[in-house]
C-alpha cells in the first residue's frame, strides 16, 4: 500500500529513494519542494528526472485534505477552514488569525478530542482519530496557498489534545521548523495541552525548542476535575513537577491559558490558587474570554470580573494579559470547533 509521502521525515525519505536506487541528495530536493514549495502533484517536481518521477508515483502518493469550505469573520479577518480526510470522511477545522504583521495558523491535531472538556465544544464530540503529521502539515500548506504566503506563527491549538497524538506531533513541527521544510523558528510555534504530565516530562527529556501552553483554568483540584477529566489522572501536583522538569530541562518559560468563567474560577480565591501554582516557575498568563458552546452551562466572566481578577496578579508582579476572542461569530474562537458544521455534514 502506498504512503502518504507528506507523513515522512527527511531521514526516512533519504531511506526510500536509496532503496528505489537513486542518490540520497534526492530526497532533500523532493522533501524541499514538497514542505517550502507546497506543490501539489508529482509532475510539479523540478530538476529531478522524469524516469524517477514514475518510480516515485510507483512508490508513494501525495495527498492533500479535501478543503469543504472556508467561513469568514465579519467581526475581524479571522478565517474558518473545514476539511475533510479523504480516507475516513473525517471533519477537522484549522483557524487563521490574521493581524498586522502576523498571520498565525491554528491546527488540530485529531478529529475530536479525548480529553473530554466541559467547556469546549470539540471535548463534546468524542475521539475519532489521531491525525497523521502529514494531516497536520495539510492544514498548514492549505491554508497558506489561500492566503497567498507562508504563516508567521503556528500553534498547536485546534482540535484535539495535541500531547495525546505525541508522536505525530514532533515529527509535523521538525518539518516545519527543519531547514528543508519552512524553516520557522521554534520559537513561533506553540504546542498548547491541557496537562498531560508524562507527556509534560517527555518535551522537558526531549528538549523540545518550541513553546508550552498549558491549559489551566483552575488552579484548585476540585473545581479542575469538573471541567477537565484528565486531571482526574493528572491532579495539580502531577502537574508542577511535570512542568517544573520541563523548565529545568529545556528553560522554557511556559504559557498559562485560563479561560474565565462567571462565578467559577473568577473570585480572589482563585486567582490566589493561580498565582500559587505560577510561583514553580517563570509563567506568563493569558486570561481568555470564554466563548459559547451549545449545550454549555458556563458563562463568560464579563470585562469587570476579568479585570479585577487580573488587578491580583498584577500587584504581585506577575505577566499577566487579557485575549480577546477572534472569529467569535463563525464559531472560530477558542473552544468552539468542531462545531455546527460538523454535525451538519456528517
Amino acid at each position: 500500500m502506498r504512503k502518504n509521502i507528506l507523513d515522512f521525515t527527511l531521514r526516512e525519505l533519504e531511506e526510500q529513494i536509496l532503496g528505489l536506487g537513486e542518490k540520497k541528495f534526492r530526497a532533500s530536493q523532493i522533501f524541499r519542494q514538497l514542505h517550502n514549495k507546497n506543490i501539489r502533484n508529482f509532475d510539479e517536481l523540478k530538476n529531478i528526472p522524469k524516469e524517477f518521477i514514475g518510480k516515485i508515483k510507483d512508490t508513494f502518493i501525495l495527498e492533500y485534505l479535501e478543503l469543504l469550505d472556508i467561513k469568514k469573520s465579519s467581526l475581524d479577518k479571522t478565517k474558518k477552514f473545514l476539511f475533510q480526510i479523504p480516507e475516513t470522511k473525517d471533519k477537522i477545522e484549522s483557524v487563521l488569525i490574521s493581524e498586522k504583521d502576523r498571520n498565525t495558523i491554528c491546527v488540530s491535531t485529531q478529529a475530536g478530542c479525548n480529553a473530554g472538556c466541559e467547556f469546549c465544544a470539540t471535548g463534546k464530540i468524542g475521539f475519532k482519530k489521531n491525525l497523521s503529521a502529514g494531516e497536520i502539515l495539510a492544514q498548514i500548506y492549505t491554508v497558506s496557498m489561500e492566503i497567498g504566503e507562508k504563516p508567521t506563527n503556528i500553534v498547536y491549538m485546534g482540535m484535539g489534545e495535541p500531547l495525546l497524538n505525541y508522536h505525530e506531533v514532533i515529527r509535523s513541527v521538525e518539518k516545519i521548523s527543519g531547514e528543508s521544510g519552512l524553516a520557522m523558528s521554534p520559537q513561533r510555534i506553540t504546542v498548547s495541552t491541557v496537562g498531560i504530565a508524562p507527556m509534560i516530562r517527555r518535551l522537558g527529556d526531549d528538549q523540545v525548542k518550541f513553546n508550552l501552553a498549558l491549559s489551566l483554568h483552575s488552579a484548585i483540584n476540585e473545581k479542575r476535575n469538573q471541567i477537565i477529566p484528565y486531571n482526574l489522572r493528572n491532579s495539580l501536583g502531577d502537574l508542577v513537577e511535570a512542568v517544573r522538569h520541563f523548565h529545568d530541562r529545556t528553560k522554557t518559560r511556559i504559557t498559562i491559558e485560563y479561560v474565565m468563567l462567571k462565578e467559577f474560577n473568577d473570585n480572589m480565591e482563585d486567582a490566589k490558587a493561580l498565582a500559587d501554582f505560577c510561583r514553580n516557575f517563570p509563567v506568563k498568563v493569558n486570561l481568555i474570554q470564554y466563548n459559547p458552546v451549545e449545550n454549555s452551562p458556563y458563562q463568560d466572566s464579563g470585562k469587570d470580573r476579568t479585570e479585577a481578577f487580573k488587578e491580583y496578579l498584577d500587584r504581585l508582579n506577575m505577566v499577566v494579559n487579557i485575549r480577546r476572542s477572534r472569529g467569535k461569530d463563525i464559531d472560530a474562537a477558542c473552544g468552539q470547533l468542531a462545531n455546527k458544521l460538523i454535525h451538519n455534514n456528517s
